[in-house]
């Protein structure tokens, strides 16, 4: 199977075989404003699903996922996708910044929510979010990122991520993700 047909690297164990590297950019973009906002004026936002291949695993497929700001729940990384940059980059500079990680990305899907904090649309009344969620094929973790201080990250089985994601809408992003990898859509029945 390939890359492109499970989202992951094939489904062998990566944990040797990923890229160590040492650091990253010093700091996070932070402010919106470069955000972008849709039509309805929704705000745009990014994700992305790092993933590996771990036979070790029920699946064979590893997800890392990170707490929140808050630090009471796990989530994908995720951020507001600028001006400046496709979604696609926004995800994986999200991935970078919050999780530590890069790789190569792979469209999943878009996904509606209404944010839970001040996301406010282009008018400045509290609005809702589309998200564009890609996953990521991890090649590269980081020892040392932007947000480390902030943040957890832990990987955990594909079935695993999806029960104790804190949000419906990733839990929806992962179920999509998940239903198109052999081996694990049968994990994922809702």
């Amino acid at each position: 199977m390939t890359t492109n047909e499970l989202g992951t690297n094939g489904g062998s164990d990566t944990s040797s075989s990923l890229s160590q590297s040492p650091t990253s950019p010093a700091i996070a973009r932070t402010g919106r404003e470069k955000q972008r906002y849709d039509e309805h004026e929704q705000r745009l936002v990014a994700g992305c699903i790092p993933v590996r291949g771990n036979p070790a695993v029920k699946g064979g497929v590893e997800v890392l996922m990170v707490s929140n700001k808050h630090n009471d729940g796990l989530i994908f990384p995720k951020g507001g996708w600028e001006t400046d940059e496709t979604a696609e980059e926004a995800a994986a500079r999200e991935s970078m910044e919050e999780a530590g990680v890069r790789g190569t990305c792979v469209y999943v899907g878009e996904f509606k929510f209404k944010s839970r904090k001040k996301a406010l649309n282009a008018s400045g009344l509290k609005g809702g979010c589309l998200a564009r969620v890609f996953v990521m094929d991890v090649t590269e973790e980081m020892t040392e990122w932007p947000e480390q201080k902030k943040r957890t990250r832990r990987w955990m089985p594909a079935a695993d991520a999806i029960e104790i994601c804190k949000h419906d809408w990733m839990r929806d992003a992962l179920r999509t993700w998940a239903s198109t990898v052999p081996g694990l859509s049968s994990l994922v029945a809702t």
